[in-house]
């Protein structure tokens, strides 16, 4: 117990440069890009140089950019993360409602790489050169090249225009129905809550394709890991004297195999839902999915300064945390990693 506690002490520690780093980043980054916050709130009939000029400067945005930084690094010690005049709310309080649809979203996809990633890499692992091999191979190379919009599109020509299999993709819920209260903002688990079965499925239809997108556009890394991690650890002397000593093959694989390809591969899972966090902004735009990614997209094409700096550095402590959970399951897979933890 303390050894972990000194570990998260630690983390935490560390954290805080990246943390600091990544406010420094969206600062400059805002700073840069196209676009005036000031002009845009200010447009309208009537709007001229003297209504823009006056926004500007009730925005801080006339000052200094040290003196921006200063303000804006000491607003965040306070918790306040800026608001966003599109919206009209705090951005901490935007994100805090938009996080659960992401978190569904990332939770179920990654399931999903999960189970088809590590089918297809053990699968082509234990035959290689066969046509379990070659299908492995070509999905990590589909998956490699397929921009995850594409994917996307062609599972909604697919299964919703071609065949109707799934709802329309226009959100989390239907409108025609009244959603459940909201308990934890996880709607699988509000409607199971509520009694609602007929509502589930409704919430699962419409969560099915946007994760199953992302998943095709994540298995790729996993999968060819898991196939040459694998590989790897069959052609060991351990291995093959297990093999010669007449062992089962499913107690080789699944005791031992496995067990000692478990590394990269929990270190590969780590890479997958960290980049999932940050790139499903495209596939949230694409099926209207209110989560954090279209708020923060939205914002920057409206030149939204706050809330595409909220959304980056809600990633990045997100980021933190999957890294910490990695370390922490590093030692309970190998017990000989936990003193360089």
């Amino acid at each position: 117990m303390l050894s972990v506690l000194s570990v998260l002490g630690r983390r935490a520690l560390q954290a805080v440069p990246v943390l600091l780093g990544a406010a420094l980043f969206t600062f400059v980054l805002t700073r840069v890009l196209p676009g005036d916050p000031a002009a845009f709130l200010a447009s309208g009939p009537g709007a001229g140089p003297e209504a823009v000029e006056a926004i500007r400067h009730q925005l801080g945005l006339d000052r200094p950019l040290h003196e921006q930084l200063g303000r804006y690094l000491l607003e965040l010690a306070r918790g306040d993360w800026g608001q966003s005049f599109t919206t009209g709310q705090p951005v901490l309080q935007d994100l805090m409602q938009r996080l659960p649809a992401s978190l569904e979203l990332t939770l179920l996809a990654f399931a999903l790489t999960l189970l088809l990633g590590l089918s297809l890499g053990t699968a082509a692992a234990l035959r290689p050169g066969s046509w379990r091999d070659h299908l492995c191979r070509a999905c990590c190379s589909m998956g490699s090249c397929l921009p995850a919009f594409v994917g996307g599109l062609c599972l909604i020509q697919l299964f919703y225009v071609q065949l109707g299999w799934v709802p329309e993709p226009i959100g989390r819920f239907d409108m025609v129905r009244v959603p459940p209260p909201p308990c934890t903002g996880f709607l699988l688990i509000d409607t199971l809550l509520a009694g609602d079965l007929a509502g589930w499925r409704v919430a699962a239809g419409h969560l099915l394709l946007p994760a199953l997108a992302m998943a095709l556009f994540s298995l790729a890394p996993l999968a060819r890991v898991t196939r040459a991690s694998l590989l790897t650890v069959l052609e060991s002397e351990p291995l093959r004297t297990a093999t010669a000593l007449g062992l089962p093959r499913r107690q080789i694989v699944l005791q031992y195999a496995l067990h000692n390809a478990l590394l990269p591969i929990i270190t590969t899972l780590g890479l997958v839902f960290s980049y999932m966090l940050g790139a499903n902004v495209v596939i949230e735009k694409l099926f209207a999915w209110p989560g954090i990614g279209s708020y923060a997209l939205d914002a920057l094409m409206a030149a939204d300064h706050a809330p595409v700096q909220g959304f980056v550095l809600l990633v990045a402590a997100l980021f933190v945390a999957v890294n910490l959970g990695i370390d922490l399951l590093y030692g309970v897979v190998d017990p000989r990693t936990r003193h360089l933890q």
